[in-house]
């Protein structure tokens, strides 16, 4: 329903601004298989893992890795050169995340844990190829046919498994409208679309590191919204997650 809903509004603005397609059928490509990885496999696979029971802190911790990932394999694969102080932030940010998420991990038997965290993993896999592959061979496309192409692809990717696996009916509750409405604007047209443009203008580290943010900024509105105890490790955590970003940042030139 995500994508079906994103594709219909992005096709109908890019058909009425006549924005520009990807040039050359290698580019749609390269673009297709960067939405497959962050769409598909990321998105996909925390949803995915989340349904199967695997306690939120969990799968924000396995994610939590995707700057450290990153950052290995922007060395190895584009060239990008990561000094000390970055390393130290990195390592900081996800020691932050670690102490932030301290009391939500819900930890179950090690056995049913197992197959829980596989989705996990591959939304870990997912987002890291993701993040380097489109900063490696398409960092540049317009977000408007550019993203047509990404939701196209992984909807065709997703549907076979949803045939499979789902029983394909909605209850069209006020709830399951205001999360829809909620992936759809806030995280498919606007998260999505600052994501490419920081892949874009800035080095595979300098994004990731951002995602250090993610779990501390869910704590303070959980907190905001829905009165959830702020605990001293959240604190703590919070502020070395914010330290270790700043430390992450590229150098000045």
């Amino acid at each position: 329903m995500r994508y079906a809903v994103v594709l219909v509004l992005l096709l109908g603005v890019a058909l009425a601004t006549r924005a520009p397609w990807p040039q050359g059928g290698r580019t749609r490509l390269h673009v297709a298989v960067a939405g497959l990885l962050v769409h598909a496999l990321y998105l996909g696979g925390v949803f995915v893992a989340i349904s199967r029971g695997l306690p939120a802190g969990i799968t924000s911790l396995v994610v939590g890795l995707q700057p450290i990932f990153t950052a290995v394999g922007a060395g190895l694969l584009l060239g990008e050169r990561t000094t000390a102080r970055q390393w130290a932030g990195l390592l900081l940010g996800f020691g932050g995340v670690a102490l932030v998420l301290t009391g939500k991990m819900g930890v179950g038997p090690p056995r049913a844990l197992g197959p829980m965290l596989i989705p996990a993993l591959l939304a870990l896999a997912g987002i890291t190829l993701g993040t380097l592959y489109q900063k490696r061979f398409c960092p540049a496309f317009d977000l408007r046919t550019g993203g047509v192409i990404q939701f196209a692809a992984a909807a065709a990717a997703t549907l076979p498994f949803a045939l499979a696996m789902e029983q394909l009916h909605i209850d069209w509750t006020g709830d399951f409208l205001f999360a829809l409405g909620w992936l759809v604007l806030v995280l498919s047209l606007g998260a999505i679309s600052l994501l490419n443009l920081l892949i874009r203008r800035g080095s595979a580290v300098n994004v990731a590191r951002l995602f250090f943010l993610v779990p501390p900024s869910t704590t303070l509105i959980a907190w905001a919204l829905f009165g959830e105890r702020l605990a001293a490790p959240a604190l703590l955590g919070m502020a070395l997650a914010a330290t270790g970003v700043y430390l992450a940042r590229p150098a000045r030139r």
